[in-house]
């Protein structure tokens, strides 16, 4: 007999921010040049039983080597929340670039679910080249291997249910395990769309982004999102800063910092 869904809140939690223009966000560029800068977000999902941490983000160290503004540690904006790193036993990685995989040292006691197919590639023959392993932090992989023999890696391959009323699912494209999170929440399905579409722009319009293992299975991911979304307003892009705007805050302190994704946008 299947349990019963659970009913989870869901949080989007700002940690930095890059600015960059259009052009950088695109596949052939942007005619129209503008500024179009991203932020980066953890997210947590909440239930009644089990909390699950999506992705942990990077760290100072991370953001000097790559020019990225940290505005508040992954460490804060979870504490904010009620949620207490040394605590969470859950994490969801939806890939091993090294803004959703770091932080390697802030969770002891959690496990984290990753696809075989992103160990495999973060560990295989397309590391040997720069335009493929530059957003992964070798680190980061390093640290996942002890993982792996300390027995606090769970491994998926393809579609999963780790617990009722949410999922991983495997897209690549941006890597070639990239995997996105469906969750039940009081609006109905969300979709935790990750880098499967870094803006709400790459999914709207087809354009991919640039950093990308195979554009076919990219192009293809927007697609599935959609699909295992209430409506497109249910999926979440990984990076776009409008997610801020769209959805409201988790309370009046936390405005453009924190929002509740399992709430309806404003």
């Amino acid at each position: 007999m299947n349990a019963p869904l659970e009913t989870y809140r869901i949080y989007a939690i700002k940690y930095a921010y890059h600015n960059r223009k259009a052009a950088d966000n695109f596949i052939g560029g942007d005619p129209h040049d503008v500024p179009m800068p991203l932020d980066y977000f953890v997210w947590a999902v909440v239930g009644e039983s089990r909390t699950f941490v999506v992705d942990t983000g990077f760290d100072d160290e991370q953001a000097q080597k790559r020019g990225r503004v940290i505005t508040h540690s992954v460490e804060e904006g979870l504490r904010a929340i009620g949620i207490e790193t040394d605590k969470v036993e859950d994490i969801i990685l939806t890939h091993m670039h090294y803004d959703h995989a770091g932080n390697r040292h802030l969770f002891p006691r959690a496990r984290y679910h990753l696809q075989d197919r992103e160990m495999a590639y973060c560990t295989g023959r397309c590391m040997c080249h720069g335009a493929l392993n530059h957003p992964f932090e070798a680190k980061d992989v390093a640290e996942m291997v002890h993982k792996v023999f300390a027995g606090r890696a769970e491994f998926h391959d393809g579609d999963e249910q780790i617990a009722p009323g949410l999922s991983v699912h495997l897209v690549g494209g941006h890597t070639n395990g990239l995997q996105i999170v469906r969750v039940h929440s009081q609006r109905g399905w969300v979709v935790l769309a990750s880098d499967a579409s870094h803006l709400y722009a790459n999914m709207e319009q087809h354009r991919p982004f640039p950093a990308v293992y195979n554009v076919g299975d990219m192009l293809e991911g927007y697609r599935k999102a959609y699909s295992l979304a209430d409506s497109p307003q249910h999926v979440i892009p990984g990076h776009d800063p409008a997610v801020l705007k769209r959805f409201p805050p988790a309370g009046p302190e936390f405005k453009d910092w924190i929002v509740r994704l399992d709430l309806p946008p404003v």
